[in-house]
């Protein structure tokens, strides 16, 4: 399992890589694209023979690893915003290698590259963020259920998922309802409160509509 989680990582950092290498292609052929001259300039990159004569194949070869890193991203977290956006990199890229070439067509692709690879990457910082917040939240299933009529405790064991909204007590047969403003019977009589209310994700469907 860690080495797909491995190889899973590198696949998911093409796009970052795309992107970069795509925009470092340019910024290395400041007759072509200078807007980026400056840049190139400061970094030193525009003294590298291979990126003047080859700006074209890389920026083309780049912008295709930057797509299978997207599509790796989207199988993760099935968000289509930067795929769809790096997509439309590749068109723009495509349309002016292979239709007809404008610079501004290169300088919007390059845009949208970094736009999708910065996307993924907020997601994925989300990501981790709210699956180290779950981890954090032991829940209990446990609770002692007190009947407010007979005074009766019961231990029950609470659905994970969802809320039960009636409970027959088992000593004098009353049919429990939750409180008003209250989700489910064990979070009106419960010693602990419902799962979904310790996650603090809101309330289930009814697990049960005929008691336990």
């Amino acid at each position: 399992m860690r080495k797909a989680n491995r190889g899973g990582g590198i696949w998911l950092a093409f796009d970052k890589l795309g992107a970069l290498g795509a925009v470092l292609a340019a910024v290395g052929s400041p007759c072509c694209f200078p807007l980026l001259a400056a840049v190139g300039g400061w970094i030193g990159l525009g003294s590298v023979p291979l990126l003047r004569g080859n700006a074209p194949i890389l920026i083309q070869a780049m912008t295709a690893l930057s797509l299978v890193g997207q599509y790796a991203a989207y199988r993760q977290h099935r968000k289509r915003g930067p795929l769809l956006t790096s997509v439309v990199s590749g068109v723009l890229v495509g349309v002016a290698y292979y239709v007809g070439y404008h610079v501004v067509l290169i300088y919007c692709a390059l845009t949208a590259l970094g736009i999708s690879a910065a996307w993924n990457f907020i997601i994925g910082r989300r990501a981790n963020t709210c699956c180290s917040s779950n981890k954090k939240v032991a829940v209990v299933l446990q609770s002692v259920l007190t009947c407010p009529g007979c005074g009766h405790q019961s231990q029950e064991t609470m659905p994970e998922d969802a809320c039960l909204f009636f409970y027959d007590c088992p000593n004098c047969g009353q049919r429990l309802k939750p409180k008003a403003g209250d989700c489910c019977v064990f979070c009106s009589y419960g010693t602990v409160k419902c799962p979904p209310i310790q996650l603090r994700s809101g309330c289930g469907e009814p697990a049960s509509c005929s008691g336990l």
